[in-house]
Order: structure tokens, then C-alpha cells, then sequence
């Protein structure tokens, strides 16, 4: 279903969550309208690796390297 651009929903510790593909941008938006979530309050972004990291950011600070290094896998918050 996320590779032909469509939103899944997945159990969590707590709530049920949607994902769908965040380098597809209608894919992403159906995630806001069926949440009903302002535009204005981001949804998160799950990576599994640094290299997919630098598909989504750019000037990336030294001291996150440094971080990313240390902690991952796991949330950085």
C-alpha cells in the first residue's frame, strides 16, 4: 500500500498510528486530512539509516553527526 503512494494504519504502544511514504507528498497530505491535523503541526518522520537522513535533510550541524553516532538506533528528540 506505501509503495503504490496509499496510508497504512499500525498499532503503537499506545494509539494506532498512519504512515504512508514521506517523500510522497499526496501521501502525505492524506495523512492530514484523515487525521484532521493542521498543516501547521508537522508529523514525524521515521528513517532507518544516516544514509536515508541525507535524502531528507541538508547542513546537517557537526555536533548531530556526533549524536547520531552515539545514540542510534533509537529517537532523537
Amino acid at each position: 500500500m506505501i509503495k503504490e503512494g496509499g496510508i497504512v494504519a499500525f498499532p503503537t504502544e499506545t494509539v494506532y498510528g498512519l504512515g504512508a511514504n514521506a517523500l510522497e507528498p499526496e501521501a502525505v497530505m492524506e495523512i492530514f486530512k484523515a487525521k484532521n491535523r493542521p498543516m501547521d503541526n508537522p508529523i514525524i518522520v521515521h528513517i532507518a539509516s544516516k544514509d536515508m537522513l541525507n535524502l531528507l535533510a541538508i547542513d546537517i550541524p557537526n555536533y548531530m553527526n556526533e549524536l547520531i553516532e552515539r545514540f542510534w538506533p533509537g529517537p532523537l528528540y
